[in-house]
């Protein structure tokens, strides 16, 4: 299933627009900022697609970052693989959709840094000890 596609329907349906694979289509490069075709993840949202989820009244969570982290490519790339709700980035905060990723961050004091080493790390040991 891809998640991008899953959600831009939501959002056209309760716009009250035809949500067909044609207006879907039409919609991800407006409303994404990774519009690759990819079954989980790569859910950055544009400045437009962030505009819609306010239109629509959905509850989002703001999880400021420390203020000595800079937002590098890397962690824009640690981002991309690893929050698995759409999500919205500023210079001073992440703003995401998902509850259960809003707390996690919190517990990492919105180092989205740290927070992404720490998953790409789990994820190696994973893979380390299956294979």
């Amino acid at each position: 299933m891809n998640w991008k596609e899953t959600y831009t329907k939501i959002f056209l349906k309760q716009l009250g627009k035809d949500s067909s694979d044609t207006n879907v289509k039409s919609h991800l490069p407006l409303w994404w900022k990774n519009t690759r075709n990819r079954k989980e993840n790569g859910l950055r949202l544009t400045d437009e697609g962030w505009n819609i989820i306010h239109e629509i009244g959905v509850t989002t969570y703001e999880i400021p970052f420390p203020a000595e982290m800079p937002l590098t490519t890397q962690v824009i790339i640690f981002l991309d693989k690893f929050i698995d709700c759409p999500y919205y980035l500023t210079q001073k905060a992440i703003h995401v959709l998902g509850e259960k990723k809003a707390v996690e961050l919190t517990l990492f004091s919105g180092d989205i840094r740290k927070y992404g080493l720490n998953k790409a790390m789990t994820r190696s040991k994973k893979l380390e000890d299956n294979g």
